[in-house]
């Protein structure tokens, strides 16, 4: 039976999210000891932390400063400890935990109780927070964000350490959605992606829209870089049937996805945010 943490991950259940990547999530605790108490998971379900890989140890660590430096700024604090007891939930998880005294790191505590609208505040607020992207749709942050499924390996590799340049520079995030079924009409790809339901969508041919990244004297001014956007490009087109980037919202923010179907029908490819004023 999944954990409760893979049903979360899978979208089964809501949580409030704060920040997400190919191969974790990070959410607040819904029995927390203070206000901004977040759990760090990784996706693939593993009972106990130092079972996980060490390369996957290392990257669940990495990601978890991440959001620890945007709960830092986020909630007031003198320091966010980190705890690691693995008894209640048989997936790996980190506690990340503001402290403004050591007893706040305590177990023994009574749990605190927080009211939704306040929970959504301080997740909408952590997110907002994360260098670099919290890799949760803006619109829903601090909610039930959209399902996901595993991020094949060499698309995560593919990505890794890209940035698109539009009027900003943002990065780019290996994604993967479950298989949606029947035709992929604007309202399920919506949906899926956890955009409003109401949201503009436009569809761009893949090698259009990196046609400036793909470039060797395009926009990133670096050849090696360009041969990377290459690679992707490739990939996208070698492994995926029916590869489009959808742009969805309006100006000055647009998230834009490159998205095609795998052979078992999941719809993988990579997301980011333009700037377009």
């Amino acid at each position: 039976m999944p954990s409760i943490f893979s049903r979360i991950v899978s979208g089964e259940l809501p949580a409030y999210k704060v920040a997400e990547d190919g191969r974790h999530l990070a959410f607040l605790d819904i029995t927390p000891l203070v206000e901004g108490h977040v759990l760090v998971i990784p996706k693939k379900e593993t009972d106990y932390i130092f079972d996980l890989p060490t390369d996957e140890l290392a990257a669940l660590h990495a990601f978890s400063q991440r959001v620890a430096k945007a709960v830092k700024a986020a909630v007031t604090c003198k320091r966010v400890g980190v705890a690691v007891i693995g008894l209640e939930v048989p997936h790996a998880h980190i506690h990340l935990i503001p402290m403004t005294r050591v007893s706040d790191m305590s177990f023994a505590n009574p749990k605190i109780k927080v009211a939704e609208a306040r929970m959504q505040e301080l997740a909408t607020a952590i997110a907002a927070q994360v260098e670099g992207g919290s890799g949760l749709s803006e619109t829903k942050a601090g909610a039930a964000s959209a399902a996901s499924a595993a991020v094949p390996a060499p698309l995560e590799a593919a990505v890794k350490g890209l940035h698109f340049m539009s009027e900003s520079e943002a990065p780019l995030e290996a994604v993967a959605y479950p298989a949606p079924g029947g035709e992929l009409s604007d309202a399920v790809l919506l949906k899926l992606l956890g955009e409003p339901g109401d949201a503009k969508i436009e569809t761009v041919e893949l090698t259009k829209f990196l046609r400036n990244h793909t470039a060797d004297d395009g926009v990133l001014g670096d050849v090696t870089l360009a041969n990377r956007f290459k690679a992707l490009q490739m990939f996208m087109k070698q492994e995926m049937d029916g590869v489009q980037v959808y742009r969805v919202g309006s100006e000055p923010k647009i998230h834009a996805y490159a998205l095609g179907r795998m052979m078992d029908g999941t719809l993988a490819g990579f997301k980011t945010v333009l700037t377009e004023t």
